[in-house]
C-alpha cells in the first residue's frame, strides 16, 4: 500500500476561490471585510507568517492592516490598540501574531479581543462555544485539518483519532473538533508513556509536536490516515514534519506532506473566519 498524498495547497486554493466569491458579494452590499494584524518584535518566522497572511488577504480582496511594534512596546499600548480596533467598524477581524515578548501577557491580550472579532479562535468565549458545539470562530489549524479530511471524503465519525500534542493552538482544539465530529479521541503528549501503544491503534493520527521523525512506520497501523502538523527546519534549511514521510507513506491510506499539507489550510481558515466575522457584524447578511 502506498498512501494517497493530501495536497493541502490544492484544497486551500479551491476553498479560497469560494471565499473570494463571498468577499465580492459582500462588496456589492458595501461591506468590505477588514483584518487587523498586530506584530510585535522582529522574529523572522512571525514576520513571514504575517506577510503570507497579508498576501492571501490581498489576493482575495480582504483589506488587511498591519500594526507593527518594537520588541520593547508596553503591554498597555498593545491592549489599547486592541480596544481601539474592537471599536473600529471597518475592522471585522483582529489577529495578534504569537508569540509575544515575555513582558506582555498573551492571555490578557487575547482576552481583550472582542469575541466577535476573534478570527484566530483563541478567546475563551469562542473556545467555550466550540466545546459545547455552538457556533464559534474555530482555531484555524484544527479547523483546516477537519476541512482537509472532509475534502478528501475521509470518514471521521466513529474513528479512533490519536492526537500527539496538547497545545492550546492545535492539540487541544483539534481533539475537540474531532469529538464534535463523533470520533473517539485519545490525547498523547510529552509525558505519555508507551506512545507507540496508542499511536498504533489510531485510525487517524495527528502529530503536532515539532520533532523530526518522531513518527516512524512502526508507530502506525496499516491503512492509518496521518496528518502531520509539525514544522521543523533541517540543518540544510529544508522543512519537514514530525513524520518520517518516505517510509510512513508506504503503510498509510492518506498522508499530508510538509510543507504543502496542513499549512496552506491554516491561512485559508483565517480568511474564512474574517469573512464570517464581516457577515456576523452585519447581521442582515447571510
Amino acid at each position: 500500500m502506498v498512501g494517497k498524498i493530501i495536497y493541502g495547497k490544492e484544497i486551500a486554493e479551491r476553498k479560497r476561490k469560494e471565499i473570494e466569491a463571498d468577499v465580492n458579494r459582500l462588496k456589492t452590499l458595501n461591506i468590505h471585510p477588514g483584518l487587523a494584524v498586530i506584530l510585535v518584535g522582529d522574529d523572522p518566522a512571525s514576520a513571514i507568517y504575517v506577510h503570507n497572511k497579508q498576501k492571501a488577504c490581498k489576493k482575495i480582496g480582504i483589506r488587511s492592516v498591519l500594526w507593527k511594534y518594537p520588541e520593547h512596546v508596553t503591554e498597555k499600548e498593545i491592549i489599547n490598540k486592541v480596544i481601539e480596533l474592537n471599536n473600529d467598524p471597518s475592522i471585522h477581524g483582529i489577529l495578534v501574531q504569537l508569540p509575544l515578548p515575555d513582558h506582555i501577557n498573551e492571555k490578557k491580550v487575547i482576552e481583550t479581543i472582542s469575541p466577535l472579532k476573534d478570527v484566530d479562535g483563541f478567546h475563551p468565549v469562542n473556545i467555550g462555544r466550540m466545546m459545547t458545539r455552538q457556533d464559534a470562530f474555530l482555531p484555524c489549524t484544527p479547523f483546516g485539518i477537519i476541512e482537509l479530511l472532509k475534502a478528501m471524503n475521509i470518514t471521521i465519525k466513529g474513528k479512533h483519532v490519536v492526537i500527539i500534542g496538547r497545545s492550546n493552538i492545535v492539540g487541544k482544539p483539534a481533539g475537540q473538533l474531532f469529538l464534535n465530529e463523533d470520533a473517539t479521541v485519545t490525547y498523547c503528549h510529552s509525558k505519555t508513556n508507551h506512545l507507540r501503544f496508542f499511536t498504533s491503534q489510531a485510525d487517524i493520527l495527528v502529530s503536532a509536536v515539532g520533532k523530526e521523525n518522531l513518527i516512524t512506520s512502526d508507530y502506525i497501523k496499516e491503512g492509518c490516515v496521518v496528518i502531520d502538523v509539525g514544522m521543523n527546519r533541517r540543518d540544510d534549511g529544508t522543512l519537514c514534519g514530525d513524520v518520517d514521510f518516505e517510509k510512513v507513506k508506504e503503510k498509510v491510506s492518506y498522508i499530508t506532506p510538509v510543507p504543502g499539507g496542513v499549512g496552506p489550510m491554516t491561512i485559508t481558515m483565517l480568511l474564512y473566519n474574517t469573512v464570517k466575522a464581516a457577515k456576523n457584524l452585519n447581521s442582515t447578511i447571510s
